[in-house]
């Protein structure tokens, strides 16, 4: 069984990964971040069909949060996407090797790009539509 993710509640201090928690490809990648994060002291994470996520982040629409991942850092500032993914190279030790390709100069809208290409379809890429917690993958089928 694997561990549970670390709660904001519960983790003070750290930075919020804010994820599709119905979506299996996200909740698989969410759990390689924590992996990454070996011992629990920089991250913590929230599904966005979580109610805390709307009360605590209004500034985060629920439509930007189904279109990507977002990290909420411990000043407030959030990070979206591909731009979530770098801002994660530099927090985690074991991300820092993909630093020096992620954060080549010029190519942050690439990233961007093949972020949104992916996000739109994770559930077809996941290949598990049909095994969803609920229905919400089925929701997003069609994007």
């Amino acid at each position: 069984m694997a561990k549970p993710l670390p709660d904001p509640d519960q983790s003070p201090g750290t930075d919020v990964v804010i994820y599709d928690g119905a979506c299996n490809f996200c909740k698989g990648q969410v759990a390689n971040l924590r992996a990454l994060d070996r011992f629990g002291t920089r991250l913590s994470f929230l599904s966005l069909h979580d109610p805390r996520v709307a009360e605590r982040y209004p500034q985060l629409t629920h439509d930007q949060l189904m279109d990507q991942m977002y990290v909420v850092d411990q000043s407030g500032a959030s990070h979206g996407g591909s731009d979530a993914v770098r801002y994660l190279t530099r927090r985690l030790p074991l991300l820092w090797p993909a630093m020096p390709i992620l954060h080549f100069p010029g190519t942050a809208g690439l990233w961007r790009w093949g972020y949104q290409k992916v996000a739109a379809r994770r559930y077809r890429i996941s290949g598990k539509a049909d095994q969803c917690d609920d229905d919400g993958c089925q929701i997003h089928l069609h994007r």
